[in-house]
């Protein structure tokens, strides 16, 4: 029987295969058995380690005598048979007495080869599987582990950083209250110390004029004395205010050196939650974050704003994945894009069709070809024209419907067509789309414009206020062409700014309240729901102020130029206490802007805000980008 020595030549692999074996006389001509069943405890090149139980004593002393080998037939997992041995006896062991359990070394003494490797690569592969797979899913595990960790470490480091500048804007503001009551008071003590000295001065003429009576002048110079003293004291009050408000103006100024950095880390953060959630498949971004009822939804008007931004980023390669969308799978309607789609798959999500959306798409194309410098968009923008004139050649008056199967004209509507007909003629030079314009406007002057009480109406026989009409026929039409057609643009924005600025308190995600003075949809005193402040529509006439703010300067007009500066830096400083934290895995914590301070009310115009406190709105972070960034999406910039 041969040695351990020889019988560890071989590598052995931990491995159990079922084996059916029968015992053959020596000559192997005779079979002295009938099948019998064991299985591998280990596998060689040159032969198993075969345990077998319950073995008949007679049987185990044939084995144990060496008088017999073994015909093998060794089970494979996933192979159509068994692979045949024969073997001799190289170690023989009763494990177990009681059970009559054994273990045979045995020695091939005819395998095929290639059947023999297969077994081994087989035992090979499963004394391996098993750490490597371990090891696989260990760092699979670790992995997802360090991921949802720093996932959770940057959910908190961005829902920290909008903290930050919220917290740090309240500061501001009430720095700022301080400054203005200081400021009232110095007033008033210059003011009173102004009186004092006056007085004391005609107390010192008439004791000049009385300076034979005595006792007068005793009196005068009592009176003098005393005004003396009281302007003292009004003085040390003055020097004590003055230093007071030093000390507070130093704090503003840290504070706004802190809130502008903040301010530039949130924008960076609501661009990149505009980013993330770019379907990859379609390139849509849903409109809403928040709202299930809408939560798969993309509105055009949305992808429009979504395409400048990722434009004014020089995000090129965003851009285009939305225009190619539109320009190669959506679906049409007449050759007009419906009013929204769905983002994993860009479905209709309703087949309504609106001339509005279709010029901000147009819009969209017109700016992102400015800037990039890319042509092929260009023919889209031409077909939402085309068919944008075949619907204003039906209006004898040049006007523009809401839809080719609407009655309703709308103001913006037709707002949006001539800012869309200007800039497609800078782009092309076509004089066909001058005409389109000035019939637009032509329109705009028999029906928007045409009342001195309200000096812009929703729409055709419509006298609804309605606070983007305002804002956009400063950015559409600009400050000099309305003066030319005797419009007041002063008088535009500061009716927009009696009727439908407000202040509401604003319950933020976190349950904290705070004021927020901003722009409503409409009139407050016309809705029993009481203000609502609108990111978007309020980031609009930001830009107004800001346009009348340049229009002011270029005419050296200094003073009003600043005034308008400074409301559009007012409200723009607003907009940040109204930045939330994304609520979803996706947007990580990012800040964004939801569509209004309330959720789920009547806007005043025909639809309702969407529903969620958290709710992230395209239109409320693209907007806000707008203004502080100082981009006016109805114009294209030279």
């Amino acid at each position: 029987m041969p040695q351990d020595s020889e019988r560890r030549k071989y590598l052995r692999l931990d491995s159990v295969l079922p084996v059916q074996f029968r015992l053959l006389s020596l000559d192997g001509k005779i079979f002295l058995s009938d099948w019998l069943q064991g299985f591998t405890c280990n596998i060689s090149k040159g032969g198993i380690g075969l345990s077998i139980n319950n073995l008949n004593p007679a049987t185990a002393e044939l084995i144990k005598s060496g008088q017999a080998k073994f015909c093998l037939q060794i089970e494979m997992p996933l192979t159509k048979g068994p692979v045949g041995a024969i073997a001799g006896l190289a170690h023989w062991e009763q494990v177990n007495q009681a059970e009559n359990r054994y273990f045979a070394g045995l020695s091939y003494e005819d395998i095929d080869k290639l059947q023999n490797l297969r077994i081994l690569r087989y035992a090979r592969t499963k004394r391996y599987f098993a750490p490597w797979a371990m090891a696989i899913i260990l760092l699979l595990f670790i992995g997802f582990a360090l991921d949802g960790y720093l996932n959770l470490r940057l959910v908190r480091g961005n829902k920290a950083l909008v903290e930050q500048l919220i917290k740090i804007l309240q500061e501001s503001s009430v720095a700022k209250q301080k400054i203005k009551e200081i400021t009232r008071e110095r007033e008033e003590l210059k003011t009173n110390i102004q009186g004092l000295e006056m007085r004391i001065r005609d107390l010192g003429q008439e004791k000049t004029l009385n300076k034979d009576e005595s006792k007068k002048t005793s009196l005068l110079n009592f009176q003098i004395e005393k005004l003396i003293q009281e302007k003292a004291s009004l003085q040390d009050k003055l020097i004590g205010l003055q230093s007071k408000e030093s000390v507070v103006t130093e704090e503003l100024l840290m504070m706004d050196k802190r809130k502008a950095v903040l301010e530039k880390a949130n924008l960076d953060k609501m661009y990149h939650w505009l980013s993330v959630h770019q379907n990859p498949r379609t390139g849509l971004v849903m409109s809403f974050e928040g709202d299930s009822d809408i939560a798969e939804w993309a509105f055009v008007y949305d992808q429009s704003l979504v395409v400048q931004a990722y434009t004014l980023f020089s995000d090129f390669p965003r851009a285009k994945k939305i225009l190619d969308f539109f320009d190669k799978k959506a679906k049409r309607i007449d050759g007009r894009f419906i009013n929204a789609y769905y983002v994993k798959d860009g479905a209709p999500a309703e087949y309504t069709v609106h001339c509005g959306p279709n010029l901000w798409l147009g819009i969209a194309v017109l700016q992102y070809t400015k800037k990039s410098q890319d042509l092929s968009y260009l023919p889209m923008a031409e077909d939402i024209a085309e068919a944008t004139i075949y619907l204003q050649d039906q209006d004898a008056e040049g006007g523009l419907k809401g839809g080719p199967n609407t009655d309703w004209y709308a103001t913006e509507h037709n707002l949006d067509g001539y800012a869309f007909f200007n800039m497609l003629y800078k782009l092309t030079g076509k004089q066909r789309y001058v005409s389109a314009r000035d019939k637009v406007l032509n329109w705009l002057l028999l029906h928007a414009y045409d009342q001195p009480d309200i000096p812009i109406k929703r729409g055709k026989g419509d006298a609804t206020i309605a606070t983007d009409t305002y804002a956009w026929s400063i950015a559409a039409i600009g400050p000099q062409k309305l003066q030319e057609l005797n419009l007041n643009p002063d008088q535009i924005v500061e009716f927009a700014e009696q009727n439908c600025a407000v202040e509401v308190n604003y319950l933020r995600p976190d349950g904290q309240s705070v004021k927020i003075k901003g722009f409503d949809f409409a009139p407050k005193q016309h809705l029993s729901r009481g203000g609502v402040v609108s990111p978007e529509w309020t980031s609009q006439m930001i830009m107004a102020f800001k346009i009348l703010a340049d229009y002011y300067y270029k005419k050296d007009m200094v003073a009003k130029a600043r005034g308008y500066e400074q409301k559009a830096d007012e409200y723009l400083a607003q907009l940040g206490n109204l930045l939330i934290s994304s609520p979803s895995p996706s947007g990580q914590g990012e800040g964004c802007l939801p569509y209004a301070t309330q959720e789920a009310v009547d806007t005043g115009h025909g639809w309702i805000t969407p529903k969620g406190k958290a709710t992230g709105s395209i239109a409320g972070t693209a907007y806000t980008l707008f203004a502080y960034y100082n981009y006016n999406p109805l114009d294209l910039k030279d």
